[in-house]
């Protein structure tokens, strides 16, 4: 079957943004995920293959999956706006999302800075589970995971420069349950030698 993707435009706090939506190629729908991407001001785009990872094993298990690009970045309108602004950005095209299908559970997952701005919409109406790759240790304030009821997954590599071992585990700890730490074993932050191996993990959440 062939893939099925589209661009698509969504209405945004700081003017439209792009995104890609991507359905299961071969079995049915089962939830809608949005996907967040890394660091506007470090080069991340929906495009980063980690995000591209993401997306593709949440799409084979069954996720419509949105993929979008932050404001000031590729076709996106707006400028950066420190965290804040991205976070309204990832709401908008969460409504949009939802509002497609209305009749599906929604996720939502991201990878480093996008991870961050994944775990803000911890109480955006009951998610049925926040998806963190690479979930930086330190520089956010992540209090409000300590009573954030949402499934929490973090996906972490053995070799985090950004989120070492030691102190993911001790940030995780502090997590209100129900959530789940799992240690993909890769060269670097970027999961560098371990992106099929990220691809399964994903798919088989």
């Amino acid at each position: 079957m062939a893939r099925r993707i589209q661009s698509a435009w969504v209405p945004g706090p700081a003017g439209r943004l792009e995104a890609l939506l991507e359905e299961p190629d071969e079995v049915a729908a089962r939830e809608v995920c949005l996907v967040c991407h890394p660091h506007p001001l470090f080069g991340g785009t929906m495009h980063n293959k980690v995000v591209y990872r993401l997306a593709r094993g949440l799409r084979r298990s069954g996720s419509v999956v949105l993929r979008f690009n932050f404001r000031g970045v590729g076709g996106s309108q707006g400028e950066h706006a420190h965290g804040v602004g991205e976070v309204e950005d990832a709401r908008a095209c969460l409504d949009w999302l939802r509002a497609r299908y209305p009749d599906l559970p929604f996720s939502v997952a991201g990878f480093s800075f996008g991870a961050r701005v994944t775990l803000k919409l911890c109480e955006a109406g009951r998610p049925r589970r926040l998806i963190a790759l690479g979930l930086p240790s330190r520089g956010a304030d992540t209090s409000h995971l300590e009573t954030c009821s949402a499934p929490k997954i973090l996906i972490q590599s053995t070799h985090d420069e950004f989120g070492p071992r030691a102190e993911t585990e001790i940030l995780f700890g502090r997590f209100r349950e129900p959530k789940r730490l799992i240690w993909v074993e890769a060269g670097d932050h970027f999961f560098r030698g371990a992106l099929e191996r990220l691809e399964e993990v994903v798919r088989t959440l």
